[in-house]
């Protein structure tokens, strides 16, 4: 087959990045650029995508897909990714993807660490988690949890496995969980991994090979946090 290329954009945390995935026939190859630029997200993703591009020397009109983080995390970052990959997407006419964040982090500490039982927690401030649970194995991830929102002592562990890790800003808020995760899981990284656009590259190319791409306009940022405010109570 011909080079497939897709781009991926994350803006959801304090880090910028922006990753460009060719495939063709057995070989990959993923471009990335990754930025600790804490409200300067605006300044640097679309010159990002232009050093991507011309690294790869392909016009935009070249891209098959367009993807980026969709949530959960800052929601400033999250409009501004999803504002440019929307643009892009309806521009160029390509399907869109949205990534979650949580199961990008998730890739790339099994990728890191070669981890199986993964627990990703974002601080979403407030004193309350965005967390998800994974079991991830050959580079395949796969929900063991649905994501949430919700304070770290509420948060439970799926399954009685006892070598579960922790990844993420959450994790600063360790004291806070309950005592069943203490002892479930073996460690905790609460350190400086932040979601990344490469890893959300391989997944979105994972989607968009299961027909999961939709047109700029249907793609959304998920904030998890508006699901729980208006939820009405029992």
């Amino acid at each position: 087959m011909s080079s497939r290329y897709l781009l991926a954009l994350d803006a959801s945390s304090s880090a910028c990045s922006a990753a460009l995935l060719r495939q063709e026939n057995d070989q990959s190859e993923c471009l990335a650029r990754y930025e600790m630029t804490p409200r300067a997200h605006t300044k640097r993703l679309m010159p990002m995508v232009d050093e991507l591009l011309a690294t790869a020397a392909i016009a935009p009109g070249q891209l098959d897909a367009v993807a980026f983080g969709r949530g959960p995390g800052s929601f400033t970052g999250l409009r501004i990714a999803a504002g440019a990959a929307q643009g892009l997407a309806f521009g160029l006419e390509r399907p869109l993807l949205g990534i979650s964040t949580l199961e990008a982090l998730a890739l790339q500490v099994h990728r890191r660490y070669h981890f199986r039982h993964v627990v990703t927690a974002l601080d979403a401030r407030m004193g309350e988690i965005y967390v998800a649970s994974w079991h991830c194995l050959n580079d395949v991830v796969s929900p063991q949890s649905d994501e949430r929102v919700l304070a770290p002592g509420a948060f439970r562990l799926p399954s009685d496995e006892t070598d579960w890790v922790g990844v993420g800003s959450g994790f600063a808020l360790w004291d806070a969980f309950d005592v069943g995760v203490h002892v479930g899981m073996t460690q905790h990284l609460s350190d400086d991994l932040e979601p990344r656009a490469e890893e959300m590259a391989w997944l979105a190319a994972r989607d968009l090979d299961a027909g999961l791409g939709v047109a700029a306009h249907e793609a959304q940022p998920v904030y998890l946090r508006n699901d729980v405010a208006w939820k009405k109570p029992a």
